[in-house]
């Protein structure tokens, strides 16, 4: 369930070829989770939205099983960044989702798209430290699941002392760092955990009640938070995360009875 959630609208099938021309601007380039264009991050997980950028919808999911590391083309679509060719989740007519290799370092990049030999516009992007964000899971709640790994919803809520395990990406650099793209069922920790909190209904959690804050294994550019959620919980607290001056978007919440 989550590895759809990871590659985020991962719908395959095909759709007729089109002439249009290949065109997306700096504000179509995201964070796949908060669909926000200035939290970009090493190992994030990307969106590019815009016209024209495939003839047809693929995903890797068809490609990982076979080699191992995602594909760094899919439908003759491919993605770069500062010259680097980066892995692909998914690739539609108006949609491309990306990871942002681990091995960029910060700071301006430029950014672009190819398909079937066309090219488009060569835009700067940022890289940050971080770029912390939190996936949904329905109308503003968290993707989050149970310590048994069911999912958390309002039918299934989580309780006050509970330890539960929420989804996102932009964290950073992981210690170790993995080879970019290559789906290892290592654990690996962020690099900025000294800087990192969680913020449960505006308070930060004492830093001995976040258990992990690290890759999700198996999954490349997905992070999970494990944490004890405080015993004393008014319901569906907001909860964001923050590294450093970067917090992830408000009004994220977690199904808590």
């Amino acid at each position: 369930m989550f590895a759809a959630l990871a590659l985020v609208a991962l719908a395959c099938g095909q759709t007729s070829p089109t002439s249009t021309a290949v065109s997306y601007t700096a504000a179509g380039i995201v964070n796949s989770a908060s669909d926000l264009p200035d939290a970009l991050a090493p190992n994030a997980i990307g969106t590019v939205y815009g016209t024209g950028l495939s003839y047809f919808t693929a995903s890797a999911f068809g490609v990982i099983p076979n080699s191992g590391v995602m594909p760094t083309e899919l439908a003759s679509v491919r993605v770069y960044i500062n010259a680097t060719l980066v892995p692909l989740y998914y690739v539609s007519p108006t949609q491309i989702n990306f990871l942002v290799p681990t091995e960029l370092q910060t700071g301006d990049m430029d950014f672009f798209t190819t398909h079937d030999g066309l090219a488009g516009p060569h835009l700067t992007i940022t890289l940050h430290d971080a770029g912390p964000a939190l996936f949904p899971w329905g109308a503003g709640m968290i993707a989050s699941t149970h310590a048994d790994g069911s999912i958390i919803t309002q039918d299934h809520p989580a309780h006050p002392g509970e330890t539960v395990v929420l989804y996102g990406t932009g964290l950073g650099k992981t210690e170790p760092e993995l080879q970019t793209g290559l789906i290892s069922m290592v654990a690996a920790q962020i690099q900025l955990l000294k800087d990192f909190s969680v913020l449960v209904a505006g308070t930060a959690l004492d830093s001995h009640s976040i258990q992990y804050a690290g890759l999700t294994p198996g999954i490349p550019g997905l992070y999970q938070v494990n944490l004890v959620l405080p015993k004393e919980l008014a319901p569906d607290p907001e909860i964001r995360l923050s590294i450093g001056a970067q917090v992830s978007p408000p009004g994220m919440k977690l199904p808590v009875h």
